[in-house]
This record gives structure tokens, C-alpha cells and sequence, in this order.
């Protein structure tokens, strides 16, 4: 390797950007979502980018394996693994913290993941810079594209129609609380985006008023495919009552009741397809599914915490081998990573179900030329060297304050929606 490709610095950002008031099984979003901006640069001056989760136990972690990466050239995903996982070691945990965080909403936040995250978040910035300095896109570093676009479905929330805090005006998305809200919400994402499907995140409000709301949907947008998303915020017994009235609508039934034993007994009696992106998250969860006889029929992966773009594409073998379906989970992200996603998604022949993703309901950007397009509900993959994208450095600078000024280092709904109800606990399931 010459010694100009090799790699002499680590940077990681952190920062933030508006978050609206979504309400969720854990609670409500807080005013700020975060995130981090890595680069990688080499001697020569190239730089690999990519964003990934921004608390502080990330960044931390993040800081601590980036001195590792110094020296190595930018193709050796190998070693930089086993340097993350020498020096990156999760705490270990006890019977009854694992079992809260199987029915925590937010995977990609398990300390288990920790390294698994790491890894990722260096791989996409290495591949980056591969891509640049093979002058291909990453897509074809993967392999090639099996699609030149890639479907995004729309995500639809219910909300509050502005922050108790009030710390900016309300969002132009306004409440949504109520079906006609619902659809109306719909209508204008669908319209302004062109996305061909929809999911609603559900476990917030009554199950039945939930029901309700997907069935207005049906009503409004009749042949367009539905989902719901309770993230394991229902018992077996209310998942059974509620896909019973749901019977002829849903396209799959995402993580309805909480951890995998519960989802197979709603499996055992629901004709549904069950997804999830909360019970099986990693290779150990995958192959207890396998064991138990595939409860769960539809993995919806992230390479944010499953460990990178190459292990969601051994994912995507194993889902073809086990005759499992295969998408894509999202959090509150920016163009770096919806990018990556895309390239990620595009090299996968086995995608059977439109992507997520929350990019509709952030209105700010850190790529060079602001917000990416969507046509007729999907994005196009980016042909240019490695990513595609680069980082507007005053967007940059300017999300950096934010993070600066927010006063957040670690997400929290359930913090956020005691200010609204202080008997609120977050326990799941809740209904």
C-alpha cells in the first residue's frame, strides 16, 4: 500500500438538528435529534464520510477506537474490525437488563451493539474512500446494482402540534392525532414525495384509535400497501384483537407485542406476516428465530447496528437461504446515511418491501446541494465516486452548534413525555 492512501486522521463531530414532537411507545421525540459526522482522511488528502449515531456513549466510543485506524489503508475492513473489537468492549450485563433492552424501541441504542456500531460507522467512511480512490461508487464496491433506485415507504406519525418547551415554532406538519389528521398527513407526504406505501408507528395512543387510523388510511388510499408498528407496545391478546380488525389491510405487522416469544404467539395465530427490527437485530437473535421456526418472517435490517453494509449483505443470504423477507429500519437521519442506505439497499438483490426512513420529517442537511430527491417514492443511487455526496462544511458548522447549544447528549423519550404526563412510565407493554 502506498503510504499516501494510508490513513492519518479521525474525526468525529457531533451534532444536532430540529426533531418535531412524534409520539412513539417510549414517549415523545425530544427538540433535538443527534448525530455524528465521521471522516476519515488519508496522507493524501482524501477524505471518507459518513454519519451515525450521535449520544455520548457513541461518541465515546467512537473516540476511543479512532486512534486504531491510523496507518491502516482504507481497504482494510478486516483489520479494522478486529482493532475496534480488541479495544471496543461492551460492559457486560445482567439477565434482567438484557431482557428490558429486548423490548427497548430503539435497538441501535442496546450496549450490545456498541461494537457492531463502531464498525459500521468506520466501514461506510473506508468505503467511501475506496470508492474515490477506485473512481466507482460504492454500490458497485458491493457488488453492483441489482436496482438503479431504491423505494422508500412513507412513515407517518402521530404527533403533538409543537414542543412544550416551544424552542422553535410549530412544525408545518402541525398535530396529528386524530384519523382525518392522519390522513391528511398522508396526503401531503405522499404528494410532496411520491412514496407508493405507508407505515404508521403505532404504540402510542389506544390500540383501537390506532385501528382506526389504519383504516382511514385503507379508506383514503385504497390498494396502497399499510403497515403498523406498535414496537412491542401491545400484549399478545390486544395484537390478536387488533389484526383480527385489521383483517384484509396490512401488508405485514411490525413488532406488535414485545420480545420474540411474543411475537411467535401472535405468529401462531395471525395470518399476517410478522416484521421486526426489535427481536432480531443481530446474528444470535437471527438464528433463535431460525430455531423457533421462523416466527418472524420480514427482517427489518439497519446497517447502523447490525455491523456495516457487508454484514447486512450476509444478512440478506441468510434471509434468502431461510425464505425470509428482508427491509430496512430508520431512525431520525440526514443524507450521509439515507446515502449509504441507498447504495446498501441497491446492492441487494432480496429487498422485498420498501425501506423506511424519517428523512421526511427533518427539514435541515449537511450534503453539499441540500436536500436529496425523491421521485415517485424512491431515490436514485448515486453514481459518482464512493458515497456521492460531500459535506457542506457551513452546514457542518452550523449543526455542530446546535449540538453545542442543545444541551441533549442522550436521546430520551421517556424524559420528554413525563414533561407532558408525569405519571407516564414507559412500560411495555402498555396496552
Amino acid at each position: 500500500m502506498s503510504t499516501s492512501h494510508a490513513i492519518r486522521h479521525v474525526r468525529i463531530t457531533p451534532i444536532a438538528f430540529r426533531d418535531p414532537p412524534l409520539l412513539n411507545a417510549a414517549g415523545i421525540h425530544e427538540p433535538w435529534a443527534l448525530r455524528s459526522i465521521i471522516e476519515i482522511e488519508t496522507a493524501a488528502g482524501l477524505v471518507g464520510i459518513n454519519e451515525s449515531y450521535g449520544d455520548l456513549p457513541m461518541l465515546e466510543a467512537l473516540a476511543k477506537a479512532a486512534p486504531a485506524l491510523q496507518g491502516l489503508s482504507p481497504w482494510s475492513l478486516n483489520e479494522m474490525e478486529a482493532r475496534v473489537r480488541a479495544l471496543v468492549t461492551p460492559p457486560k450485563q445482567t439477565t434482567s437488563e438484557f431482557l428490558t433492552q429486548q423490548v427497548s424501541l430503539a435497538p441501535g441504542t442496546h450496549v450490545s451493539k456498541t461494537v457492531a456500531k463502531v464498525i459500521s460507522a468506520f466501514e461506510v467512511a473506508m468505503m467511501d474512500l475506496q470508492g474515490q480512490m477506485a473512481n466507482a461508487p460504492v454500490v458497485d464496491l458491493l457488488g453492483g446494482a441489482a436496482r438503479d433506485r431504491v423505494p422508500y415507504s412513507a412513515y407517518l406519525f402521530y404527533k403533538y402540534a409543537e414542543h412544550i418547551e416551544k424552542p422553535y415554532a410549530p412544525d408545518a406538519w402541525g398535530e396529528a392525532l386524530k384519523p382525518e389528521q392522519l390522513v391528511a398527513q398522508a396526503r401531503r407526504m405522499i404528494d410532496q414525495y411520491g412514496f407508493q406505501s405507508i407505515k404508521l408507528k403505532a404504540g402510542a395512543l389506544p390500540p383501537e384509535q390506532e385501528a382506526a387510523g389504519i383504516l382511514a388510511l385503507a379508506q383514503a388510499f385504497p390498494g396502497t400497501p399499510l403497515r403498523i408498528d406498535p414496537n412491542g407496545n401491545w400484549t399478545v391478546e390486544t395484537s390478536l384483537k387488533i389484526v383480527q380488525q385489521l383483517h384484509g389491510v396490512l401488508e405485514y405487522y411490525e413488532d406488535p407485542a414485545p420480545r420474540l416469544d411474543g411475537m411467535a404467539a401472535v405468529a401462531r395465530e395471525c395470518d399476517v406476516p410478522l416484521a421486526t427490527n426489535m427481536v432480531v437485530t443481530d446474528f444470535a437473535e437471527f438464528r433463535r428465530n431460525a430455531d423457533m421456526g421462523c416466527p418472524v418472517k420480514i427482517v427489518l435490517s439497519d446497517h447502523h447496528y447490525w455491523g456495516g453494509l457487508r454484514a447486512t449483505q450476509q444478512l440478506s443470504m441468510l434471509c434468502r437461504t431461510f425464505d425470509l423477507g428482508l427491509s430496512m429500519h430508520s431512525n431520525s437521519h440526514l443524507g450521509i446515511s439515507l446515502v449509504a442506505m441507498t447504495h446498501l439497499c441497491a446492492s441487494v438483490p432480496l429487498l422485498t418491501y420498501a425501506c423506511d426512513t424519517h428523512y421526511p420529517w427533518q427539514d435541515e442537511e449537511i450534503v453539499t446541494g441540500g436536500r436529496l430527491k425523491f421521485e415517485n417514492g424512491s431515490l436514485r443511487v448515486p453514481t459518482g465516486p464512493g458515497l456521492g455526496v460531500t459535506i457542506d462544511r457551513e452546514a457542518l458548522a452550523r449543526l455542530h452548534d446546535n449540538y453545542l447549544r442543545c444541551g441533549i447528549r442522550n436521546r430520551d423519550d421517556l424524559g420528554q413525555m413525563k414533561k407532558y404526563d408525569p405519571a407516564f412510565t414507559g412500560v411495555q407493554p402498555r396496552f
